[in-house]
């Protein structure tokens, strides 16, 4: 059987490039970003973006008509989603990063940014299920808006492992969950709160769809910073 997996990934990568750096929301992204002006609100908002365009690129590439018989098999699904969500990963974490290392200097602290790991058990899940069905097309939806998600992932675990990070360097950072919108649901209801490490529950960093909570990191500097909208507040 011909080994399709070499050009199909290379079809993949270059379409993502392409995407990538013409992409104009990354470029303004990139602009805060240089100027010192990015939030956690850009770090979400960029990761969202990545997300969407390596959804596009493999629905655009990866159809039952390019499997061989209609399904992805595992030996496929691994040599093709291991290093593209491994890049997604990798791109969210650098730039969730550098903002993270703007915001420690606004609070006055000389700290470099944690930078988590690819999450390898999180592809590895989608591995498992996409190989698991005969028809691609019946499971084609995991490589759209759970590819998102998973992009958005390294930007919360980012927060997560730096808020983490400061707790344990002898900090006392908080992060604050509000809820937003006309009809929050029970679990954000149940989440809205100011929780001081290391107090902070896992599900503080999440987010389902169309979740509009705000998440605010507090430096422990006797400001808080919203991670969304940029503004300070006196405690």
């Amino acid at each position: 059987m011909m080994d399709i997996v070499p050009a199909l990934l290379e079809r993949i990568e270059h379409d993502f490039r392409n995407r990538f750096f013409n992409n104009n929301k990354l470029r303004s992204i990139r602009g805060l970003i240089d100027n010192g002006t990015a939030t956690y609100r850009q770090a979400q908002e960029y990761a969202v973006e990545v997300g969407k365009i390596l959804s596009e690129v493999y629905e655009l590439h990866l159809t039952e008509e390019v499997l061989p018989d209609g399904k992805m098999y595992y030996n496929i699904a691994e040599r093709i989603l291991t290093p593209t969500l491994s890049n997604n990963y990798t791109l969210t974490v650098e730039v969730s990063a550098e903002i993270q290392e703007i915001l420690n200097k606004k609070a006055g602290l000389n700290l470099k940014a944690v930078k988590p790991k690819v999450n390898r058990d999180r592809i590895e899940g989608f591995i498992n299920r996409i190989s698991t069905e005969e028809s691609f097309d019946e499971i084609s939806w995991i490589l759209k808006d759970p590819v998102v998600n998973f992009t958005q992932s390294a930007a919360d675990e980012t927060l997560k492992q730096n808020v983490d990070f400061q707790g344990k360097s002898g900090l006392y950072p908080k992060i604050i969950r509000t809820t937003y919108g006309r009809n929050p649901c029970k679990w954000c209801l149940e989440m809205e709160g100011t929780y001081k490490y290391p107090n902070v529950p896992e599900g503080v960093y999440r987010r389902h769809e169309n979740c509009y909570c705000g998440v605010e990191y507090d430096p422990g500097d006797a400001r808080r910073q919203n991670v969304w909208t940029k503004r300070w507040r006196s405690l």
